[in-house]
């Protein structure tokens, strides 16, 4: 076993072997790790601070250091970190790719008051595409690749900026009055389950899918909102919520036969975050109200800015920016759902067990 050193000290160990032979990835700014560099977009992060903790430095990941899939991507044994699809080609592919955007999400407009990014929809045509690559690995021969994929794991986190990056950005789109919030959480519904299933069709068979995070709580929103009965936007976390109650049927349909030989894990992160907010003290977390790195209200009226001065001890941070965990935050995400033995983070197994079948 190898032992890998958080920079915050705890200790942790690794298995020598990977449980799975390749790791694909599909999200937002929550897991993308350089995807968006080379494009016009203000959803970058390929600066410093951003990194500043990385071995690597600045990669184009948004946080300090590890995000939740560089951590997954260790616990599950991997000896380095999954690449972007961006500089990913040939041999490499084999062992996964990340395709994940900044400003992302589930529609194809979502996150266009931002810039360029590349949305769910063409993240699985890349993956398409990778596919395609891979065939001449396996000389052409369909069921090799097939249960070489089948082995494979998949995570897919999105949602988050259909709801911060469209439905409540009403001066940039019309979806909150084309939708209540009933409505749009079914449409976007419709479109998740539709690209899930075309990860599937292309031979996606253990697939992670992950609930959107208790985003009424993050800096960008406690610098906007103000109330005297919440620390939070409650409307954009009971949004929310109508979308995960959506997603956690739609992967037990996905388990119950709807896709044959598939077997899904719902990502419970909002649950996660919330307990991670309740037990910040216990975690180490001193300050869970403010970006570590940002300025205003709160560090999350402007996220962080080009050679801004962070904080000294991003340890004790939960949050590295307006909108994005700090590496602390994202070990304890990461191994609470890997591992989890309640139903409460991971429904129905864990991502250990995942791994094993």
């Amino acid at each position: 076993m190898m032992i890998f050193k958080g920079f915050n000290g705890r200790a942790w160990s690794q298995p020598q072997q990977a449980q799975v032979p390749g790791f694909f990835i599909f999200g937002d700014s929550l897991v993308d790790n350089g995807n968006n560099n080379g494009i016009v977009t203000l959803a970058r992060a390929n600066y410093r601070p951003y990194g500043i903790d990385f071995p690597q430095g600045v990669t184009g990941r948004f946080t300090n250091g590890r995000t939740y899939v560089d951590v997954l991507a260790q616990l599950l044994g991997f000896q380095t970190y999954i690449p972007p699809y961006s500089r990913t080609r040939g041999a490499a592919l084999l062992r996964g790719v990340n395709y994940a955007s900044g400003a992302a999400g589930i529609r194809d407009e979502t996150g266009d008051n931002l810039g360029a990014h590349t949305s769910m929809n063409q993240q699985v045509s890349n993956f398409g595409n990778t596919v395609a690559e891979m065939r001449r690995f396996f000389r052409g021969d369909a069921n090799a690749l097939s249960n070489y994929l089948g082995r494979c794991i998949f995570y897919s986190g999105m949602g988050s900026n259909d709801y911060l990056n469209n439905y409540f950005m009403p001066n940039f789109y019309t979806s909150s009055s084309d939708y209540t919030t009933k409505a749009y959480a079914a449409a976007l519904l419709q479109d998740y389950s539709r690209q899930l299933s075309q990860l599937y069709a292309l031979g996606a068979r253990k697939v992670i899918v992950t609930g959107v995070g208790q985003i009424g709580c993050i800096p960008y929103q406690l610098a906007r909102y103000h109330s005297n009965s919440s620390r939070c936007n409650e409307n954009i976390n009971n949004a929310i919520l109508i979308f995960n109650s959506g997603l956690k049927k739609m992967v037990d349909n996905f388990n119950r036969g709807q896709l044959p030989g598939a077997k899904f894990v719902y990502l419970d992160s909002y649950q996660s975050t919330f307990d991670l907010f309740q037990n910040a003290s216990a975690a180490g977390f001193e300050v869970i109200d403010k970006g570590c790195c940002g300025v205003g209200r709160n560090n999350g009226q402007i996220t962080c800015l080009p050679l801004q001065q962070a904080c000294r001890d991003r340890t004790k941070y939960m949050f590295w920016d307006a909108f994005h965990p700090t590496e602390a935050a994202n070990i304890l995400l990461g191994k609470a759902s890997y591992s989890s033995n309640t139903q409460s983070y991971t429904c129905p197994i864990n991502i250990q067990q995942l791994a094993m079948l």
